[in-house]
């Protein structure tokens, strides 16, 4: 892997250079980087000297001037410039192992890397956890990280895991409590395995590690139809209760919406979920979602008639009804929802990220209205593409319908903003 520039930004420093698409960054001053961490790092001066390899293999040294935080612009394809430390483990629970083949290259990569977890949020181990990994986070003070935790019982996450350096989870963290490193944590709860006295001796376990622990996560472990064994059990209504009322004896400790919809009971209020810190495991997006629209002054009419179909997830079902309940008193517009079945995964998949083109095409070909609206998120970041290789364009098609994607899928701002447009 190299410092491979995949875009650069519209009126940046880097545009005024000429770096273009293609091009390599070989070092700053002189510096080679393994990474992000190291760009950003010897990126804050006034002076720089640029080594760049441009795409037709010619090598260009620049200078500049610039402010000394001044960001230069440049997109880079990977975060790591060397070589992403690979996952060691053999998780009982691991969904990259419950996927068919045929999905998106990308989707088979297992990473447990602390340098994304620290600039992208990704979930690590620390089974891979080196003494010059730990010397590197410690000089730089690197932080917060993302820690699939899942157990603190030594024996039991060495068994979850299928790795004997899972054992070492507390004494990585009361390294990283000693070394004021903050963390998030994540348990993805298999009943049976890590869940009731586990889970409380876990929850316990953690918060005894005081302010570097910002927050934890328990999500429900999640299985496919391609899983081969009967180890894994799906959360039950009265398992999510019991977890929701362990998880409550406990600052700092959220269980994500899935546990709130298989219990049957309302998604808690804003206080609940702090400052929102694990949104992208599903801690409280729904909740996010819903305070978000509350914020937007709806309008009272539209010039024309209109009909929007949300195509949604089962686990945003009654939210998105909510928010379509709402938006059906504009007089002129008329909105519904239908949410999209999990023929490819099988029915305990019930989130939006892991909708099929195929599935989506199934769920909203015969319906009639103006536009689909589809969260962002079923598309792979900063492309048009589906789980499954299919594009959004090859959906159109294969529907005839147009498509309205909201890309943040914690606001519906953009959606707002498209109705607001048929009030002039």
């Amino acid at each position: 892997m190299a410092a491979i520039v995949s875009s650069v930004l519209s009126g940046s420093i880097a545009e005024e250079l000429e770096i273009t698409t293609g091009d390599e960054l070989l070092s700053i001053d002189g510096q080679k980087m393994l990474d992000m961490i190291d760009y950003n790092f010897y990126c804050k001066s006034e002076l720089l000297t640029l080594e760049i390899k441009k795409s037709n293999g010619e090598i260009e040294e620049i200078e500049l001037e610039k402010d000394y935080d001044e960001d230069l612009g440049i997109v880079f394809e990977s975060a790591v410039f060397d070589k992403i430390k690979p996952c060691l483990n053999k998780c009982i629970f691991c969904f990259v192992d419950q996927q068919p083949k045929g999905l998106r290259d990308t989707l088979y990569i297992k990473d447990d890397d602390y340098r994304l977890s620290f600039l992208q949020g990704t979930y690590i181990t620390l089974t891979n956890l080196t003494d010059k990994d730990k010397e590197r986070i410690s000089k730089m003070h690197l932080g917060p990280f993302y820690v699939s935790v899942h157990t603190t019982n030594p024996e039991l996450r060495v068994k979850m895991l299928k790795n004997p350096n899972a054992s070492k989870i507390m004494e990585n963290l009361k390294w990283f409590k000693d070394n004021d490193i903050p963390f998030h944590a994540q348990i993805v709860l298999c009943p049976g395995i890590n869940d009731d006295k586990e889970l409380d001796r876990t929850l316990k376990d953690l918060t005894s590690l005081g302010d570097n622990l910002l927050s934890v996560a328990i999500v429900p472990v999640g299985i496919t139809q391609f899983r081969e064994g009967d180890i894994l059990k799906e959360v039950t209504s009265e398992i999510a209760k019991n977890t929701i009322k362990i998880a409550s004896k406990y600052e700092k400790v959220c269980c994500s919406d899935e546990f709130f919809l298989l219990a049957n009971e309302p998604i808690p209020d804003t206080a609940y979920y702090g400052n929102f810190s694990q949104l992208d495991d599903g801690v409280g997006s729904i909740r996010a979602l819903l305070d978000d629209f509350y914020s937007f002054d709806l309008p009272e009419k539209i010039s024309k008639n209109l009909k929007l179909v949300f195509a949604t997830s089962y686990a945003g079902l009654d939210a998105i009804k909510e928010v379509s309940k709402n938006l059906n008193t504009i007089e002129n517009l008329e909105t519904d929802v239908i949410p999209v079945k999990s023929e490819y995964w099988g029915k305990n998949i019930t989130v939006a990220g892991l909708i099929t083109s195929d599935d989506l095409i199934n769920t909203v070909k015969d319906i009639e209205c103006d536009y689909v609206i589809v969260p962002g998120i079923m598309l792979k970041p900063y492309s048009d593409m589906f789980l499954d290789g299919k594009t959004l364009e090859d959906v159109k098609k294969a529907t005839n319908k147009e498509f309205i994607v909201i890309q943040n899928q914690y606001s519906l701002e953009e959606l707002i903003d498209f109705i607001n447009d048929y009030t002039t």
